[in-house]
């Protein structure tokens, strides 16, 4: 473990996060405000609920309101330090989720204001199978967050079909995020982040990367910053 990471992991420990990767989310929360006071927002591969923790914090006060839903394969009790009744859990495979299932944990049924895709494919360390099954895992976080299927922008120049999609894509009822709404994707780094980084510009005010400063040296993983839904 790096003398960086092993900083982050220590801390975590010692205020009272489940794992390190709270960090990650704060770092992202301090340059963006991604979550703001009565947001509702659906963490998906919640595991092991470090995100839960800083998402329901990012809140503020439970007069203000709002929802932290986590969803993950994995049973995941939701931590008692930094959260509070507004955070639930749903043991449940992504891959497989029906959009009205979900949304219909939002609140009204309405969808979410801010998505937390931050899940990862097991590293063969082959770096080639490693990137297309993150490839997919991304292209699975705009498919429920934009109520529509993305495996077909695999092809040549996705972005030509994208941008003569683009309002079919934010004005598809299904999608879990609201208009205006925030997703936040984890990725490893490969070629094919560019042709998310042109999908998700079409789709969304802006978008950027962010590798935050508690991600080990060793790591590939990268985030995709998208705000503002069109």
């Amino acid at each position: 473990m790096s003398g960086t990471a092993d900083f982050f992991y220590r801390e975590a420990q010692r205020i009272g996060y489940v794992a390190r990767s709270a960090f990650m989310l704060i770092q992202m929360q301090k340059q963006h405000k991604i979550i703001t006071p009565g947001s509702s927002v659906l963490d998906l591969g919640c595991a092991p609920g470090a995100w839960l923790q800083v998402a329901c914090e990012s809140l503020g006060p439970l007069e203000k309101g709002g929802v932290v839903v986590g969803i993950d394969i994995k049973k995941v009790k939701v931590p008692s330090k930094y959260c509070d009744a507004r955070v639930k859990t749903v043991c449940a495979d992504v891959m497989n989720l029906q959009r009205n299932q979900v949304k219909a944990l939002s609140p009204k049924q309405k969808g979410f204001s801010v998505i937390l895709f931050d899940m990862c494919p097991s590293v063969s360390g082959i770096t080639s199978r490693d990137a297309a099954l993150s490839a997919e895992l991304g292209m699975r976080a705009i498919d429920l967050a934009i109520g529509r299927a993305a495996d077909n922008h695999k092809e040549n120049d996705p972005s030509q079909e994208v941008q003569s999609n683009c309002s079919a894509f934010a004005s598809n009822v299904d999608g879990l995020l609201r208009p205006g709404g925030h997703l936040i994707v984890k990725l490893l780094e490969s070629e094919d982040n560019k042709e998310f980084s042109k999908i998700c510009k079409l789709l969304f005010r802006k978008a950027s990367w962010l590798r935050p400063k508690a991600t080990r040296l060793s790591s590939r993983e990268i985030y995709l910053i998208c705000q503002g839904l069109r």
